[in-house]
């Protein structure tokens, strides 16, 4: 649902502080996250999380299946409840990569919408690089002088290359949305990508489609010179996070802007194809919702870090729905700022000489 549409929204939301509301669903996963704001930023009231798979067989059919979208209008309905119990002012509600590319995703949209009431925006790859920019950005911090920033989803796995202005503050240079993410994968490779070749095969077909955005941008050389952080944001990176951590339940607190060493976070990714599939599904920061996932992200994540072999990685709990949260709290206090009384006779404002 639009920040413009308000059949979900709370009369209350008009007379205490404004809640503000995002919902991502993604190639693999629902989510949505209500905030207020709070100083820079904002307080996290309420947040939901679903693996859905609503990309699953796309690779395949082009389409979206009907259990597929069944479990996404699940996850979505539980979603309109808690908006409907809170006092949410606007809300933004968006679409990414399973969405683009599915023949029937416009019909799907549509039975979401007469369902649920939400109305969903299919945002395109460069906003959805904007987004994870805007979330992201906090953690870049001073002295950076280049950034590359990678999302692996679901379906696509996005790329955003950063120059910081003398301000410190980011500037999209360049960005990529690839089309593979850890559900295509899993899709195209299966059972394969837990052997040694077939885990190899994966690295390798991800590192052929990131060679152009190296052509283009040599970011290599920028490396090679310093100064270039390299920063993750999927639950692939915090996965590896948790594991470099031993973490014993997953902590978004002790996960998020963690600067891993790159030895660190290759010796997790060995630590968790070691584990074989029963490993993996009962490991605390995997589970069995996971475990067809996790190989393909290690398998993205390897390919980025052996092309772009950085010395760290900073490690992001954060995504789309902070990205958006951030810009619906900035547009309202746009609107909330008192524009100037316009000068008697002058309409226009233009005082006449």
């Amino acid at each position: 649902m639009s920040a413009s549409r308000e059949p979900l929204l709370h009369a209350a939301a008009r007379h205490v502080v404004p809640f503000h509301a995002a919902l991502d669903l993604g190639t693999n996963n629902c989510r949505m996250l209500i905030g207020a704001p709070q100083g820079e930023g904002f307080r996290v009231v309420d947040s939901f999380s679903r693996i859905v798979r609503l990309g699953e067989g796309l690779h395949h059919s082009g389409k979206l299946s009907p259990a597929a979208m069944d479990r996404a209008i699940e996850a979505l309905a539980c979603c309109a409840n808690r908006l409907q119990r809170r006092p949410v002012k606007s809300l933004r509600a968006i679409a990414t990569e399973a969405c683009r590319r599915a023949s029937n995703s416009s019909e799907f949209l549509s039975r979401v919408e007469r369902e649920t009431g939400l109305h969903f925006n299919v945002i395109t790859a460069r906003e959805e690089a904007a987004l994870v920019l805007d979330s992201c950005a906090p953690l870049l911090g001073a002295g950076t002088r280049r950034a590359l920033l990678f999302d692996i989803g679901g379906g696509s796995t996005e790329l955003v290359w950063v120059r910081m202005n003398e301000h410190d503050h980011p500037e999209l240079c360049g960005y990529v949305s690839l089309p593979v993410g850890v559900v295509t994968l899993a899709d195209r490779f299966g059972s394969s990508g837990f052997d040694a070749n077939g885990f190899r095969a994966m690295v390798e077909d991800v590192v052929a489609r990131l060679l152009p955005f190296e052509q283009v941008h040599r970011i290599g050389q920028e490396i090679r010179q310093g100064g270039v952080k390299l920063l993750g944001t999927s639950g692939t990176v915090t996965t590896l996070a948790g594991i470099v951590l031993a973490l014993k339940q997953y902590s978004r607190p002790a996960v998020d802007g963690l600067v891993l060493s790159r030895d660190a976070a290759l010796g997790a990714l060995q630590d968790l194809r070691a584990m074989g599939r029963d490993g993996l599904a009962n490991h605390p920061c995997v589970g069995p919702d996971r475990v067809d996932f996790v190989l393909p992200g290690c398998a993205i994540f390897e390919a980025i870090t052996m092309l772009w072999p950085a010395p760290e990685v900073v490690v992001a709990d954060r995504g789309l729905r902070e990205g958006l949260l951030m810009r619906l709290i900035r547009a309202d206090r746009h609107r909330s700022i008192p524009r100037p009384a316009l000068r008697s006779g002058t309409p226009d404002g233009v005082e006449r000489g």
